[in-house]
């Protein structure tokens, strides 16, 4: 393993938001304050000691803005950029005589205000994106428009994701909460068929106990508008098993001490974190999953993940790196001290040999991996679904912890509210590990298990809210239907691991 910052002039030294690797070519695109979309070709460095190098290739101009957000679609056929002031442009590769060349397929317009971060479906006929303007658009790519707005965030949108088993998306916002919105048909009246999805949880805070049971702190989960970055990017597993939600805050009772974090949110039950990554140092603006999975190494320490497989996953704060797998508790490695500002974007090559994450300060880093470095690549079968079941692990957790999810605000589609359960935080690990090295140097994270605390009996306030929906053509006018509310009830959860 070896890598840093690449010293070259990546956007005319104007910051660099964004980046991904194409997933066929393993072709780097970046975007940038200059408003243009870079091609590059990454290459491995002459000795064992040098950096990566990248080759300029080409530019995509087309942008008038600063360009915030790019992804590939999963065939590679197809590249969505959003930017400043609303744009978001899908572009297509074309091949010609001697070359492929991307041009503008299509120009989708609605945002108000600046795209933040976009998602592809896996299918490729999709796309989600948020935006400044406090809404996320599903948009229907092959007709150019929009297929379903979500409006119900109160601020900026900052981070979408979208399961890649499709019947998932999920969004997280500076207003300090993460949506989970489930895929559910919606019959026309043709008779025709229309899939929506509708918001079925919303996380927000957690409640804490004191030492007098009489009394309990309730804390947010997330961090609020104040975090100095403009992205929050969450994203599943390639399997689908887990969500990983950045821009984490943790309170420590009974200190005023916050811990920044990422939670883990299992795929069995979306309504409450499963795990919460070490505390980092700064706050984690950017989650990134390696493409392929490796087979096990039969080191499982952490417990909790009880997957066929392994999967790594980056995690990128303001400004460390650090690489972790679901075999470990502590990280695999940890990179800090690569930038001078804020980092934006993280990417992994499609066959997981190079890692790039993206710098304001106009530079981007590049980390190299030998080759089955990081283990034996397996691939999943397409049968094979993330199905979890619960099932108990010897593991130590935090303090009691309930999770309150807030009343959902309705979709466009209102008749189709769902119920929304509030649970608690089963498993979180309070391993700390934060090293700084010098720049372009990478710490690999120590062997030794960390200890991980476990409460005693944890505390749920388990809140049902049900909307039976008419339309709002159907509605009376100036009439809101009252939520039927059952009565808050406590009872005991055990540990869970996040199976297959």
């Amino acid at each position: 393993m070896k890598g840093g910052t690449v010293q070259i002039n990546w956007h005319d030294t104007k910051p660099v938001l964004t980046l991904d690797f194409h997933p066929i070519s393993g072709t780097l695109a970046t975007g940038g304050a200059d408003f243009d979309i870079k091609l590059w070709l990454i290459s491995s460095g002459e000795t064992e000691k040098k950096l990566p190098v990248a080759s300029y290739q080409n530019s995509l101009s087309y942008h008038s803005s600063a360009v915030n957000v790019l992804r590939f679609s999963r065939s590679g056929e197809q590249l969505a950029s959003g930017a400043d002031g609303g744009e978001l442009i899908v572009w297509k590769l074309h091949a010609t005589e001697n070359s492929k060349v991307w041009k503008v397929l299509k120009t989708l317009l609605f945002h108000r205000k600046d795209v933040l971060d976009l998602q592809w479906s896996a299918d490729g006929a999709y796309l989600i994106s948020g935006s400044v303007d406090n809404s996320c658009i599903i948009w229907d790519v092959n007709k150019g428009s929009v297929h379903q707005i979500l409006d119900s965030h109160c601020h900026y949108v900052q981070g979408v994701a979208w399961d890649p088993l499709a019947n998932y998306v999920a969004s997280l916002s500076s207003d300090r909460t993460c949506r989970i919105y489930v895929k559910k048909p919606h019959s026309k009246g043709t008779g025709a068929e229309k899939t929506n999805y509708v918001s079925q949880h919303v996380i927000s805070k957690a409640e804490h106990p004191l030492s007098d049971d009489s009394k309990s702190a309730k804390n947010h989960l997330f961090l609020d508008e104040t975090l100095p970055s403009f992205f929050r990017r969450l994203a599943w597993s390639p399997d689908g098993s887990f969500l990983l939600v950045p821009a984490g805050s943790y309170k420590v009772s009974p200190t005023p001490e916050t811990v920044n974090t990422a939670y883990v949110f299992s795929r069995k039950d979306l309504s409450r974190p499963a795990l919460q990554l070490p505390g980092a140092c700064k706050p984690v603006i950017a989650v990134r999953f390696c493409p392929l999975l490796f087979s096990l190494r039969g080191s499982n320490q952490s417990g909790f993940f009880n997957l066929p497989h392994r999967i790594v996953f980056a995690v990128a704060t303001l400004n460390s790196l650090y690489i972790y797998d679901t075999e470990s508790v502590t990280p695999i490695a940890i990179f800090a001290g690569l930038h001078y500002a804020a980092i934006t974007d993280i990417a992994w090559s499609p066959d997981a040999h190079y890692l790039a994450l993206s710098s304001q300060d106009g530079y981007c880093t590049v980390v190299e991996f030998e080759n089955n470095e990081l283990g034996s690549p397996i691939y999943l079968s397409e049968e094979k679904t993330a199905v979890g079941h619960e099932k108990g692990s010897q593991v130590h957790k935090p303090e009691d912890m309930v999770i309150e999810a807030m009343q959902n605000d309705s979709p466009v589609e209102k008749e189709e509210d769902i119920a929304t359960e509030a649970t608690a935080t089963d498993s979180f690990i309070t391993t700390e590990s934060g090293k700084s090295e010098t720049k372009g140097k990478e710490v690999v994270g120590e062997e030794n298990e960390s200890s991980v605390e476990k409460p005693d009996d944890m505390v749920v306030d388990s809140i049902v809210a049900e909307k039976m929906g008419k339309s709002e053509a159907e509605g009376n006018e100036g009439k809101n239907e009252s939520p039927i509310v059952s009565k808050p009830s406590k009872r005991r959860i055990t540990p869970m691991a996040i199976d297959p």
